[in-house]
């Protein structure tokens, strides 16, 4: 039911926005302004977005926590959108969203709400895309991969050859 309300409130707030301003100042200088906050707006969302996707980069590098970079993407994701849809509303909402300190606080009331299950780290399997595995059900059982080697070239003295450091002698 809210999300019909918020469908339903927007678009009224933008129209009573655009005859008070239009009224105000005339109907050019209004569209200018419109247009002038998309440009300004792809602008910001562009440097905010390339600051926000090396965040990302960093804490998956740094195997930290991933989750607040990636709200702060989705957010100047959600800004972006604004921005482009045409009306006073929308940008005002959409720029306040580029203003790092509003996102920060965006992102601390949102988190407040959001329960987080999970958050992993790993390469793909070799040859493979990369999938969840599912855990074990035991936690003294490590999953792992093997590859068979018997059917290779092996040495017929392969006593000789020195420990791998794998196993014990």
């Amino acid at each position: 039911m809210w999300l019909f309300l918020l469908f339903l409130s927007i678009p009224l707030i933008e129209i009573a926005l655009f005859i008070q301003v239009g009224g105000l100042i005339g109907l050019w200088p209004t569209l200018g302004i419109v247009l002038a906050t998309a440009v300004a707006g792809t602008w910001l969302m562009r440097q905010q977005g390339a600051l926000a996707l090396s965040q990302v980069r960093s804490s998956f590098n740094e195997l930290r926590d991933p989750t607040e970079p990636l709200a702060h993407g989705a957010m100047i994701l959600f800004a972006g959108a604004m921005l482009l849809t045409p009306g006073f509303f929308t940008d005002t909402m959409g720029l306040l969203l580029l203003i790092p300190p509003v996102r920060a606080a965006a992102y601390r009331w949102l988190s407040k709400r959001v329960v987080v299950q999970s958050v992993g780290f790993g390469a793909p399997p070799r040859g493979g895309t990369a999938h969840a595995r599912p855990r074990p059900a035991r936690e003294d059982i490590i999953d792992g991969d093997f590859e068979d080697l018997s059917s290779q070239d092996v040495p017929e003295d392969r006593d000789s050859l020195p420990p791998s450091g794998w196993t014990r002698h």
